[in-house]
């Protein structure tokens, strides 16, 4: 394979530059042309396609969202504009393509590989919602937003003993909410995944502070029935505490990646050049117990959905 692209879609996340930076270097490593299509699919389906040598890729490792830029196409959910992206990769020489995004991404690149397109499926969200994959592209570098954030919005809720709720994203999948309300001992959490039980998250409040507790954290995921704001609502009423609302929003999706992101973009982004030098099927590419593995892109994106139970129930145990 002579000519590859590489392109980043959907919602960015920090690590992404990282995994360009693996591609085009790997790529120019191993004799490939790399060439860098802006703007996801819809740049694509625009042309908006050039060539990257190694100095355009310089000074990014570091660096939060993606030199690429991204975007959400509402044409590429047509077969007539897949069709004719398949036709512009072809136009260009680009024989294979690195698809660095979500879930929705990611079904882009199968439905280009059913038009005869080499993708390599990289895992870049901080949602952490694809099945395959142990972690994905930038959900180290939320999470450690957000515990940065309970650490600044305890400090300042202990001094007015006040509760807090904080809403962070994810989408359909709880996994930053989980994982912050652990790490940042929350006193509950609401997750998608688990039936809401508001009367639960009061009495915690209600007990913590009879024990002499200053400050109660909720995490709260976007994706739960309840809005923010009739949440504090409901636990001002029934806990007489005052409750604010502070929505981190894309504030989790910005910054620099972490060591964890940063390794986790390079290495597979150096394992997607490597299948594509090596003429393999389309694939989709995440880590496993600590390995980077790859399994066949219409499999890994058939896997069913994991949620952590052990987890969840620590929450509460830790938190009495």
């Amino acid at each position: 394979m002579k000519r590859i692209g590489v392109l980043t879609s959907g919602g960015d996340s920090p690590g992404m530059n990282a995994a360009i930076r693996a591609v085009v270097r790997c790529g120019i490593d191993r004799g490939m042309e790399v060439w860098g299509i802006e703007r996801g699919y819809e740049g694509l389906l625009d042309g908006e396609i050039r060539p990257m040598d190694r100095s355009s890729v310089g000074d990014i490792l570091h660096r939060g969202g993606t030199i690429l830029k991204t975007a959400r196409s509402e044409r590429f959910r047509e077969d007539k504009w897949i069709d004719k992206a398949a036709e512009i990769l072809d136009t260009f020489g680009i024989e294979g393509l690195v698809v660095i995004g979500g879930d929705g991404s990611l079904h882009g690149g199968l439905e280009l590989s059913h038009r005869g397109i080499t993708v390599m499926g990289l895992p870049g969200t901080i949602d952490n919602d694809l099945s395959y994959t142990d972690y994905t592209i930038g959900f180290d570098t939320a999470v450690s937003t957000v515990l940065d954030a309970i650490s600044k919005i305890r400090d300042t809720s202990s001094a007015h003993d006040r509760t807090t709720v904080i809403e962070v994203m994810g989408r359909r999948c709880g996994d930053i909410a989980l994982y912050s309300a652990v790490a940042g001992g929350a006193e509950c959490v609401l997750l998608p995944e688990k039936k809401e039980d508001i009367n639960a998250v009061c009495r915690k409040i209600i007990e913590g502070s009879n024990r002499g507790k200053l400050h109660s954290i909720i995490i709260k995921a976007e994706g739960t029935p309840t809005s923010g704001t009739e949440l504090i609502k409901v636990i001002e009423e029934r806990t007489g505490k005052e409750t604010k609302l502070v929505v981190l929003s894309y504030l989790q999706r910005g910054g620099s990646p972490t060591l964890n992101d940063r390794m986790l973009a390079t290495l597979c982004g150096a394992k997607a050049v490597e299948l594509l030098a090596e003429g393999s099927e389309s694939k989709a590419i995440g880590t496993a117990d600590g390995q980077i593995v790859a399994y066949d892109l219409t499999e890994a994106l058939e896997m069913p959905g994991r949620f952590s139970e052990e987890l969840y129930k620590l929450i509460d145990t830790l938190s009495k």
